[in-house]
């Protein structure tokens, strides 16, 4: 057999075993929807969050999402406070971030639009993100220093 037919058979049978074995990463072909959920709440208002903990859950996000229920969002935790900042690459919706402290008190939000690179960061380090609707804060009058109770932060 010559050598190019045999390069080529070997080319195809790696890649065919990266695949079956899970292979390197591969993009993104759909939102994620399966994450846990966690109840919050800014006042009388409810939140249903799915929640992104892992480094891949929190890098895919809201990605591909194409509607989002009012009441929903998804709240990212980070192992340890830093300056968190977010993009919106492969987001249809727009958003907006809410960074939290450890006891619940929204340090700023930032309101992002879909499909840019814009970097929007915490004022402060922090350890959560939550990302609702676009003004969805702002329609129920939550700005920076109100706070959110939920058992990610209770007892903080």
């Amino acid at each position: 057999m010559p050598l190019h037919v045999i390069r080529t058979l070997f080319s195809t049978l790696a890649l065919a075993l990266a695949a079956l074995s899970g292979g390197p990463a591969t993009a993104q072909s759909g939102p994620q929807l399966d994450l846990p959920r966690v109840e919050l709440a800014a006042g009388m208002h409810r939140i249903d969050a799915q929640v992104a903990r892992t480094p891949e859950q929190r890098q895919i996000g809201l990605m591909q999402r194409r509607d989002m229920p009012a009441h929903e969002g998804m709240l990212f935790i980070f192992d340890q406070p830093a300056t968190q900042c977010f993009w919106m690459k492969n987001t249809l919706l727009p958003l907006t971030a809410a960074f939290v402290a450890d006891d619940g008190t929204i340090v700023n939000l930032a309101d992002m639009k879909p499909q840019t690179e814009d970097s929007h960061c915490s004022a402060k380090p922090v350890r959560y993100v939550l990302e609702m609707n676009l003004g969805w804060f702002s329609k129920r009058g939550l700005k920076a220093g109100a706070r959110l109770s939920g058992a990610p932060f209770a007892g903080k």
